[in-house]
């Protein structure tokens, strides 16, 4: 057996948590190797919707199991909120959960590092989700994180009490008047005490060396998926940096993010959007600021699921696309959400660039540069509603002809299409 792994090809909200939700009858454990609740992962069924942050998406199948592994950062206070939510909407959450101890916490002053320095940034700012992310990776990389497996320590306290002190030397260098700054509707005195009462929910949880659990379930021939978080766009190496989270979104994040050996990752999954989208600052080629831009955006109820912030809507960019499929050694992919594009006269897609003077198809070293200017085909749209369609042939032609260019383009097959945001909506090819 190997691991298989699926993974946003974009900048994220590319719709994993429904891809992970649809496969999941195929696994045995479905497993999150990056990230914390910066990722919203959105999925929908029997007219409920539930929004994931930290959570693998393959809780909604009884007979999975779900690790959350060593490359994940989790904040206790959010995870708390999460499983209530799930418990309320009728899902199970127990034994089927399992955390690994090597995690890393997100402490509720790394939440406050991220605010002030976002805001000291002024106009360069990067568009944090002011989750703690990029502090609490800080605090691991520079070995004076705090583990999951720490909080079962006689010392932890005190531990926590000398990260606090640290992180507070800092943010009063930023910010005198921090007591005011809320998150989650709270100011961060009333945070922090919440934090600190979410800790015992972690302490429930069933906390294992995801590691060695990963390989027993390889050696006992148990099929495990690998879900990513954000996107390919996004990674800490390979993204628009500055622009980018703050761990590797590619497949290569499974190796460390799981304890897995590369020879024993099989299938890549690429999960992308018909058209673009992106939240926050960063460089966007084929960013529409017209009426089209809007229309995205409105049909797709393209709003962040974590931030709520509207995102930027563009055509399709195979460029950068290409790039993510190299990196990521794509097997197979996924195209989601063609039902927003239902009502275009025609439709625009990014085959190359132009960057000083000449045509390109590789993404440049100063991919922050505005100097980048898409060139596009145009292809026919559909005009016609597909939402309720249930398999491929009956599919407008026109759709059809816009996934064999794509096909085309990208040299990976298209497994499926998706046509809306339920389970249900979901045609294989």
């Amino acid at each position: 057996m190997k691991v298989d792994v699926l993974l946003g090809l974009q900048w994220g909200d590319e719709g994993k948590g429904k891809i992970v939700d649809v496969l999941t009858p195929k696994y045995d454990v479905i497993a999150r190797f990056q990230g914390g609740p910066n990722a919203g992962h959105t999925i929908e069924f029997d007219n409920k919707k539930f929004v994931l942050h930290t959570i693998p998406s393959g809780i909604f199948n009884k007979n999975a199991t779900n690790l959350i592994g060593n490359g994940v950062i989790i904040d206790p206070f959010v995870i708390r909120k999460e499983i209530n939510m799930l418990r309320t909407g009728g899902v199970e959450v127990g034994d089927n959960l399992l955390v690994s101890k090597k995690a890393h916490l997100i402490l509720p002053t790394h939440r406050l590092l991220d605010a002030v320095y976002e805001k000291s940034k002024g106009k360069k700012k990067i568009g944090s989700t002011l989750k703690g992310i990029g502090p609490a990776y800080t605090d691991k990389v520079s070995r004076n994180g705090l583990r999951i497996g720490d909080i079962e320590r006689g010392d932890f306290d005190e531990r926590y009490r000398l990260a606090r002190e640290r992180h507070m030397f800092i943010i009063r260098h930023y910010e005198k008047d921090f007591e005011t700054i809320e998150f989650d509707g709270l100011p961060f005195t009333e945070y922090e005490k919440a934090w600190t009462e979410a800790l015992s929910g972690l302490r429930a949880l069933k906390k294992v060396n995801s590691e060695y659990f990963i390989d027993n379930s390889l050696k006992s021939g148990r099929s495990i998926l690998a879900e990513g978080a954000q996107g390919t766009m996004l990674d800490i190496d390979f993204g628009s940096y500055p622009y980018v989270t703050s761990s590797n979104t590619t497949a290569a994040g499974v190796c460390n993010g799981l304890g897995v050996a590369p020879r024993n990752v099989g299938n890549v999954f690429g999960i992308f959007k018909a058209y673009c989208t992106r939240v926050g600052s960063g460089p966007f080629p084929t960013e529409l600021f017209d009426n089209d831009g809007q229309q995205l955006r409105d049909i797709g109820r393209e709003y962040g699921s974590t931030t709520g912030r509207p995102r930027r809507c563009g055509w399709l960019d195979l460029p950068a696309l290409k790039y993510s499929i190299m990196l990521n050694g794509v097997t197979e992919l996924m195209m989601m959400k063609a039902d927003v594009l239902n009502e275009f006269d025609r439709l625009n897609v990014a085959t190359k660039y132009e960057y000083q003077g000449r045509q390109i198809e590789e993404i440049p070293f100063e991919s922050t540069s505005i100097g980048i200017k898409p060139i596009y085909e145009s292809l026919a749209g559909w005009k016609a509603d597909i939402d309720h369609t249930n398999n491929y042939g009956s599919l407008p032609k026109e759709l059809k002809n816009y996934v064999s260019f794509i096909e085309g383009h990208l040299g990976v097959p298209i497994k499926i299409v998706s046509m809306g945001p339920d389970r249900t909506q979901t045609i294989y090819r």
